[in-house]
């Protein structure tokens, strides 16, 4: 018995034991993860910490824990030119604000100065410097703050020129990184004459110097640009991608960080990954640390969302309104929190449409898993040609690995400009350091002196001609005046014969117009149509109602408008919100402008007052091809008119390659730009993402276009060819013949996207059973045979492989003449025979040889088009 009791107590006291073991290991845990924790917030300790809540009685306390001085205790830094100077303190705010809420207690006080002011700081270790400025118009009984205008600058930097808050109920902050090469940093506020200047809160704290390096990588070209150093920076954004918010307490360097729901341009496309910040590394090199972003920034990221339903045919985008003349500093950040193992995850980076990174391999980079990288690039206001920055992430033409991209993070970043501003082409003396208006001057005498002479050249050479040919004896002596008489267009509707009124009205917004819109100055003025007033396209669509809407697209809403003369129009409006802005509008009118052809519709003329982006087009009454295929309640089209639409389009098309000055890729072929008159004649519309190809080779460009048209081939060599159309077209192809979206989420994932879906059952001999079910008993075999191969063609991979819209469009008449022949059999049992066997997919469509004859001899060929078949005795495919 005692021998039991005592070997109890032994075996009890080793349980203790263990038990204590597991205890001091998980204290020691704790201890390593607290002084990790400690060593964190620790690792940066600024030299230079000014905080000053201007206007305050007291010292605020934010809860981040920093504590801002009161005005009181920051007097001494202050000097101005006049002795008033009247603080506000303690207004209530109740608006809404886009600043971190943490900062708010600094916009309940104000300081205001009616004469210019100077904050002087002493800098103890020279470098770079935040400066943060803090500014909201607070109500006061003697001063309207919201009529405030002022700039405020350094002794060589202008932060702000004649800036001001008109809105009362906006909270404005403002970051920058200055470099400071002296012991004293001088921040200046300068009110206007016979105004003021107002400000809430002011930061001045010390950056860590490796934050920004020297050098970066410069976009558009194979080098780096160097002299960062000598810049002064305004942060713009900076961006958590795939994250939430984070207020400054959760940031290393105090910043604040915004989530990406703003600027994503395809988050229906994209997806967040997150993974715990315990699991994140730094590399053991140092050059990234957490001061260059928190591990918060890199446990989170977006995503392709399920890249194998799209093919991976896109790329993640995201789009920052910019001011375009200046250039830019862009941060990205990178961890890798989505592979299994290194080397799985390959992707290619693009800003602004060019290439920055190709086949960029994290792997290679960190050596690591979940391990922090970051990249900088510099895009020079050369580059940036629509007021925004566009940032964007997607596979890389590589076999190996899966088809993703990730972005944790992204900083966007103004530089100074050549006149050390970071607000207009003001330098701190007051002096204008843009562009020479002299140089303006004489540009704009060369242009006028060109013009002359061009002119004069083409009225000699037209002289020339005339009196040559002129007519024998003195009854010609008074045909001078003749020779001058302008030349009539023959066509009176075209593009180039505008109205008297419009004419001048046009002139006027190329030369002399003062109105707010700046778009008409990147277009030509020769050829590009009637300028219609905004007044008088409200008017039109009774002021743009909701009931006049017919259309929906990228670009904005389709109205339905009458002009005075009772013309029904299509008026397509530019939405200010939308992904598509300037460049879009310009093509558009450039690429039709040029164009002319019964397949293309027609562009009457546009409208560019008030900043508005307004196009205005022939209106087609029976609407989008795909609104007769499914998805509304129209009465199904036949057969033979899905064909005669699928021609019409291709004519459209083969005239853009090659029927055009130079060829023309369209880039977004697909069922809703193809649209129809009130006969059902197709015309190919929307020409904002076209591409000239004047070596009719390819043209390198980032990818664009619609979801499930895109050609993979161009997707992984971004090298936009004519073969890209001709990919996009078979997707049509099959889309008239099967009657369902090219891509349908709710279905199996084999059958969610329609090429590949086709493709594969007709390969296995099973494509009767997706043909819409409303016309497939009424297609011909060899009719069916014929189109089926024309868009499986296509659908070749490779582009080389598919054939030519000349081809396609040879393909798809013969396929309407075999329907032809078999819609004049009037035999029952030869109907029977020649139409479509269910039960035989596979038929090779040899027996329409005979019937292919008689189409030659009897059908009636009334485009010049199908001349083509004059020329074959037999119809086989090529």
């Amino acid at each position: 018995m005692a021998g039991g009791f005592i070997s109890a107590v032994v075996i009890h006291g080793q349980s203790s034991l263990h038990l204590l073991s597991l205890f001091c290991f998980v204290v020691f845990l704790l201890l390593i993860s607290l002084s990790n924790a400690a060593s964190i917030t620790s690792l940066f300790s600024p030299p230079v910490n000014y905080l000053i809540d201007c206007g305050s009685s007291k010292q605020t306390l934010l809860q981040d824990g920093r504590t801002f001085r009161s005005d009181r205790d920051s007097t001494s830094l202050l000097s101005s030119d006049e002795d008033i100077q009247t603080s506000v303190d303690s207004i209530n705010i109740n608006a809404s604000s886009s600043v971190p809420p943490t900062s708010l207690p600094l916009f309940n006080s104000a300081r205001i100065f009616t004469a210019k002011s100077t904050y002087t700081f002493y800098i103890s270790k020279m470098g770079r410097l935040w400066v943060r400025l803090y500014f909201f118009p607070l109500p006061h009984p003697s001063y309207n703050l919201t009529q405030a205008v002022f700039s405020v600058q350094t002794d060589r930097i202008v932060l702000l020129h004649d800036f001001s808050v008109k809105d009362n109920t906006s909270f404005v902050f403002k970051e920058y990184l200055l470099n400071v090469s002296d012991t004293r940093f001088s921040l200046k506020l300068i009110p206007q004459k016979k105004s003021l200047a107002f400000i809430n809160g002011i930061e001045v704290v010390s950056a860590p110097d490796p934050l920004i390096p020297d050098a970066a990588t410069l976009v558009s070209s194979q080098g780096d640009f160097h002299g960062i150093f000598n810049h002064a920076l305004q942060v713009c954004y900076r961006v958590n991608v795939g994250g939430p918010p984070m207020p400054p307490n959760r940031d290393t360097l105090l910043r604040s960080w915004e989530t990406d729901t703003s600027y994503n341009a395809f988050p229906q496309l994209s997806q967040n990954v997150s993974v715990s910040t315990k699991l994140i590394k730094y590399p053991e090199t140092g050059e990234v640390t957490p001061l260059i972003a928190p591990g918060s920034v890199y446990s989170s990221a977006m995503e392709m969302k399920d890249p194998k339903v799209n093919q991976g045919n896109f790329n993640l985008s995201w789009r920052m309104n910019v001011d375009q003349s200046f250039s830019y500093l862009i941060r990205l950040h990178f961890c890798d929190i989505v592979s299994q193992n290194l080397s799985q995850l390959y992707f290619n980076l693009y800003i602004n449409e060019m290439m920055g990174v190709a086949n960029l391999d994290l792997s290679s980079e960190t050596k690591a898993l979940a391990t922090a990288f970051y990249q900088d690039f510099v895009l020079n206001s050369s580059a940036i040609t629509n007021g925004s920055i566009l940032v964007q992430v997607g596979p890389a033409n590589l076999q190996q690995g899966m088809p993703n991209a990730i972005l944790n993070g992204l900083e966007v970043m103004k530089m100074s400009n050549i006149a050390d501003s970071l607000d207009g082409f003001f330098s701190v003396d007051g002096k204008y350091r843009g562009p020479s208006s002299r140089t303006m001057v004489l540009k704009v005498a060369a242009v006028i002196g060109l013009g002359f002479s061009v002119t004069a050249m083409f009225l000699v050479a037209v002289i020339c001609f005339r009196w040559r040919r002129r007519p024998r004896g003195w009854e010609a002596r008074d045909s001078f005046s003749s020779w001058l008489l302008p030349i009539q267009s023959t066509h009176p509707g075209s593009l180039c014969s505008a109205s008297s009124k419009s004419s001048s009205r046009r002139s006027s917004i190329f030369g002399s117009r003062k109105s707010k819109s700046g778009y008409s100055g990147y277009l030509t003025p020769t050829g590009i149509g009637r300028f219609f007033a905004f007044d008088e396209l409200q008017k039109a669509t009774n002021n743009f109602e909701e009931k006049a809407v017919i259309g929906v697209g990228g670009f904005g809403k389709v109205y339905l408008g009458t002009l005075e003369d009772g013309t029904k129009v299509a008026i397509k409006r530019g939405n200010p919100s939308s992904e598509q802005g300037i460049n879009e509008f310009r093509t558009e009118i450039e690429m039709l402008s040029k164009l002319r052809h019964r397949h293309l519709v027609s562009l009457m003329g546009f409208c560019d007052e008030n900043s508005e982006m307004i196009l205005v087009y022939e209106y087609m009454a029976n609407g989008p091809f795909r609104s007769h295929l499914y998805g509304s309640n129209l009465p199904p089209l036949s057969w033979k008119q899905r064909l005669e639409i699928c021609i019409g389009s291709a004519r459209g098309l083969h005239y853009l390659h090659t029927g055009a000055a130079q060829s023309i890729i369209h880039r977004d072929v697909k069922t809703t730009n193809i649209l129809l008159d009130e006969n059902f004649i197709a015309k190919v519309a929307d020409f904002g993402l076209s591409k000239a190809n004047p070596e009719r080779t390819h043209v390198s460009t980032a990818v664009k276009g619609s979801f499930g048209y895109l050609d993979p081939q161009y997707f992984r060599s971004q090298q936009l060819t004519e073969k890209s159309d001709v990919y996009s077209f078979g997707v049509v192809l099959m889309e008239a013949l099967c009657a369902r979206p090219v891509l349908d989420p709710t279905l199996p994932r084999e059958q969610v996207n329609l090429a590949d879906w086709a493709l594969q059952q007709h390969r296995r001999g099973m494509l009767y059973r997706i043909i819409d079910p409303r016309i497939a008993e009424t297609i011909a075999s060899g009719s069916l045979n014929k189109f089926v191969e024309a868009a499986e063609k296509c659908l070749e991979d490779n582009g080389a492989d598919r054939p030519t819209m000349g081809d396609v469009l040879w393909n798809l008449e013969y396929a309407l003449q075999l329907q032809e022949v078999v819609s004049r059999i009037d035999t029952k049992e030869d109907t029977t025979a020649s139409s479509i066997a269910l039960q035989q997919p596979n038929e090779s469509g040899e027996k329409g040889d005979h019937s292919g004859t008689q189409a030659t001899e009897e059908s009636d060929v009334t485009d010049v088009d199908s001349m083509l078949f004059s020329q074959i005795a037999h119809f086989e495919g090529r």
